[in-house]
């Protein structure tokens, strides 16, 4: 048996020392990846066949790795092959063993562990590695028995399929070995060292290379794939900079510091993840996205670099923001606006102008979206109806970037409706025609007179002074002096800012604007007193000249007619002209009425749309005549809302109905313009949810989901019919209703 061991001791000595040098060639010369495989010890199970020549006849395994943990972690721990108990023999060349294969693509360089061994009349315990041919290629054997357990190390090159530890008879196919007493032999403690050359293969996706501007978070997808150890990390970088590391689940444990695999292929072949990128991190401008696969021998393969664009800055306001024709009234409904963009730098280009139109009575368009790359001009934009309203503007990228904040605004001026222009009756000496415009106001106008029988008129020169109200304006011109006896007729000419025109030959009263010259040449009523009217609408207290009421409701028009002195001037009578608003069915009505002992008077006005009221005396021998007018009676439109149901969910939606009441006045072809708004309390303004029109019978329908609503809130929604071309109603609005929505 020494003479064994010593021979043993020898092959050892002689496959460490053949280690040593094959290790120290491959430091020098090789590059490929490299990993360690820990067997059987360290808590550490085995990656192992074990297989039988003898078809399970002559020998048997055994094998415990993992003790208890606690214990020490090679106490007891082996990998055994016995021969069977109650057998006797067992031919030549038969062997038991357990196998160690490298992944495919990949070789075993090193192998050190602890091995010892029982054996008898023939049998050895040899190690070694499968070759390319095929065969085993033995690097340490022993014959005799050594129960002590003892290191070994051994390298090879080129790198080998497999590993084996075997017990075999080794004797002759024809001779024998006896299994009396039996042999066995163990191994522990293994560390393998696999050569791993091939890098792994890598792919990235998702929405932040999708194409197109990106900002905020974006997502990425990615994978990678192996042949050998498999797929370790995956690692993510933007400009060379780490963004995300994705580690795999390998099969691996900490041994001495660093990771070892616990089974042959501890990582799977093909993996895949995702992340999400916060682009915010970034400057605006081109970046460039790669994504790394690395194996458990530490290769590394890439996914070709991606480039990607990133924008997270809106734009600056639009520079020189301006109006098409200037920012004075017009009588075309048709805006064009142009502006400057701003430079973008390396950030994505202008993607168009988000807009919104907001106006008299509520009038609100939303915010409006205009595409177009580079976008410096809005045509066309249109108003609903006369007024001035308010254009703000701002641009938005391609990424997606805007910043309503920075909005710049110029004013919408419209007017199409022609001025109201009436005489009032003639006065001393002088002729007075009254022009009225509510929205561009007064601006010009002339006076002119031919006698009758004639077709030639006479410019009289006129002075324009403003009237009494807002939006009023005289237009006086004196009466020329020596005068042929005969009629005369007059004619006024009036235009507003925005250049609408009207003419009138009649008073306000609607008579014909005349006047009668005597054979003397003294004018008609020329030696008459001066007298004024004093008239004002009334409704609950209120007394003004302007006056708004509700829907249904009635007013009363009041006042007195006064002389010079100011005295009432009493049994005169008063002619009232009622004209309706544009639209209404009604025409003018004409009241007649006597002024009381102090020259007051007062007269109903029925419910009905809003109106026109002018009152004029038209003089006497004693007193001559006057006027007082128009007279504006603005009439809210009556709208009713109801919302089901009262209570709801974010996400869920409201049902809105109501209606639209219109008496005197017939709905407008395409339905009532109708604003669903919302009370917002920061502003203590109401808002524009959603516009809507009703049918023909003034009933309307719509509906809302309430999606940004977190936490609990009390919403105040009221239904608003707004001013529209030929309404002859002020803006109105419904009582609010209150929806609940829970977050």
């Amino acid at each position: 048996m020494s003479g064994t061991r010593g021979g043993f001791g020898r092959i050892l000595a002689l496959g460490i020392a053949l280690a040593l040098a094959l290790l120290l060639l491959m430091a020098k010369e090789a590059s490929a990846g490299k990993y360690a495989v820990a067997q059987c010890g360290w808590y550490v199970g085995a990656d192992a066949s074990w297989a039988d020549t003898t078809g399970g006849a002559k020998f048997r395994s055994d094998s415990w790795c993992v003790p208890p943990a606690g214990q020490d972690p090679f106490d007891g721990a082996h990998m055994k092959s016995l021969t069977r108990d109650g057998q006797s023999t067992v031919s030549g060349t038969r062997f038991a063993r357990w196998r160690w294969e490298a992944p495919a693509g990949t070789g075993i360089t090193q192998v050190r562990g602890t091995w010892w061994h029982a054996l008898h009349d023939g049998m050895e315990q040899r190690l070694g590695v499968a070759n390319a041919g095929g065969g085993f290629d033995v690097f340490a054997s022993a014959g005799a028995t050594d129960t002590t357990p003892r290191d070994f190390v051994a390298g090879f090159s080129p790198p080998r399929p497999a590993f084996e530890d075997r017990l075999l008879c080794a004797r002759g196919e024809s001779k024998w070995c006896s299994l009396e007493p039996g042999s066995w032999s163990a191994v522990r403690a293994l560390t393998i060292t696999v050569e791993d050359d091939l890098p792994p293969s890598a792919s990235i996706g998702g929405d932040l290379i999708a194409g197109g501007w990106r900002r905020s978070a974006q997502s990425i997808s990615f994978s990678g794939g192996d042949v050998g150890a498999g797929v370790r990390f995956g690692e993510t970088t933007v400009d060379g900079n780490r963004v995300n590391l994705a580690e795999y689940d390998c099969a691996k444990s900490s041994i001495g510091g660093e990771w070892r695999a616990t089974r042959m292929r501890p990582c799977p072949l093909s993996a895949s993840g995702g992340a999400v990128v916060d682009t915010t991190r970034f400057s605006d401008g081109p970046h460039l996205l790669r994504h790394c696969a690395v194996d458990f021998a530490g290769n590394s393969g890439c996914a070709a670099e991606q480039t990607f664009y990133v924008d997270n800055n809106p734009p600056a306001h639009p520079r020189n923001l301006g109006l098409a024709g200037g920012e004075g009234w017009r009588r075309a409904n048709g805006f064009d606006v142009a502006w400057q963009n701003p430079d973008q730098g390396p950030a994505s280009p202008i993607a168009g102008a988000s807009w919104r139109i907001a106006g008299p009575a509520g009038y609100d368009t939303g915010i409006q979206f205009t595409p177009g790359r580079d976008l410096n001009a809005l045509h066309g934009l249109s108003v609903p109806h006369a007024g001035t309203y308010t254009l703000s503007l701002w641009l938005r990228d391609e990424a997606g970037n805007e910043a309503p904040a920075s909005a710049v605004s110029l004013p919408l001026r419209f007017d199409d409706v022609a001025p109201s222009v009436a005489f009032d009756p003639l006065g001393e000496g002088q002729v007075t025609a009254l022009i009225a415009d509510a929205d561009s106001g007064p601006a010009g106008g002339e006076i002119q007179m031919r006698r009758a029988g004639t077709d030639v008129w006479r410019e009289l020169p006129a002075k324009l002074e403003p009237g009494e109200a807002p939006g009023e304006a005289r237009l006086t011109a004196q009466l020329p002096n020596h005068l042929q006896a005969g009629a005369y007729l007059f004619r006024a000419d009036a235009t507003d800012g925005a250049g609408n025109a009207a003419s009138t030959t009649r008073r306000s009263d609607g008579a014909e604007m005349t006047m009668r010259v005597s054979r003397r040449g003294a004018k008609q009523a020329g030696g008459a007193r001066k007298a004024r009217i004093f008239a004002v609408l009334r409704w609950r207290g209120a007394s003004r000249s302007e006056l708004t009421v509700p829907f249904g409701a009635s007013a009363t028009l009041s006042g007195r007619l006064l002389d010079a002195a100011g005295r009432g001037v009493a049994g005169r009578r008063l002619h009232v002209v009622s004209r309706p608003s544009h639209g209404a069915l009604g025409i003018a009505r004409v009241d007649s009425l006597v002024t009381g002992r102090h020259g007051g008077f007062a007269l109903p006005l029925a419910a009905g749309p809003s109106r026109r009221i002018a009152v004029s005396f038209a003089g006497d021998a004693a007193l001559a005549g006057a006027g007082r007018g128009p007279l504006t009676l603005r009439v809210r439109s009556g709208v009713e809302l109801h919302a089901t149901p009262a209570t709801l969910r974010t996400g869920d939606v409201v049902r809105f109905s109501g209606r639209v009441r219109a008496s005197g006045a017939p709905l407008p072809r395409r339905g009532k313009l109708v604003a669903i708004q919302y009370y917002e309390e920061t502003s203590r303004r109401w808002r524009p949810v959603l516009f809507t029109r009703t049918d023909h019978s003034g009933r309307f329908r719509a509906r809302y989901r309430f999606r940004y609503v977190s936490g609990s809130a009390s919403i105040q929604l009221r239904a608003a019919a707004l001013s529209e071309e030929r309404w002859p109603y002020a803006p109105g609005f419904s009582r609010p209703v209150t929806v609940r929505v829970n977050g």
